[in-house]
């Protein structure tokens, strides 16, 4: 059972599709997505018990849906991401991280999972239908 701790800056600039005219649409989006996640299994990620995104900058007033916890940066998104994930692991939370920035996943405590931001959404593609598998 596994802590989904994304990092939503990087996984919403993972696919060219006009998100930097919109950051806090895009953002919207990537929570929808993410919203119905908890309690069912997730292809390359496992059994989701809790989905929790960290949101920064322009999107970081983006409306929470249920499903989702969302962390609000005051500062830094990574800064958050990372103090949150040190949380959890303190906690006994098993953790899987999204993001492909390397001095996060430097920052992250031992132990805690990581995955990049193609293997969420391929697997996200997977579950609505759009991809293979």
């Amino acid at each position: 059972m596994t802590v989904l701790l994304v990092d939503a800056a990087n996984v919403v600039g993972a696919r060219p599709d006009g998100w930097w005219r919109d950051r806090a649409g895009a953002t919207t989006r990537l929570l929808r997505l993410l919203a119905p996640l908890a309690g069912r299994a997730v292809p390359d990620v496992g059994l989701v018990t809790e989905v929790v995104v960290v949101v920064e900058g322009a999107a970081a007033g983006v409306p929470q849906p249920d499903g989702v916890r969302l962390v609000r940066a005051p500062g830094s998104g990574d800064d958050a991401l990372a103090a949150t994930a040190a949380g959890l692991a303190a906690a006994g939370r098993r953790v899987l991280v999204v993001t492909a920035d390397r001095g996060l996943r430097a920052r992250l405590p031992a132990g805690t999972g990581v995955i990049g931001p193609g293997r969420l959404l391929a697997a996200l593609d997977r579950m609505a239908g759009n991809g293979p598998g």
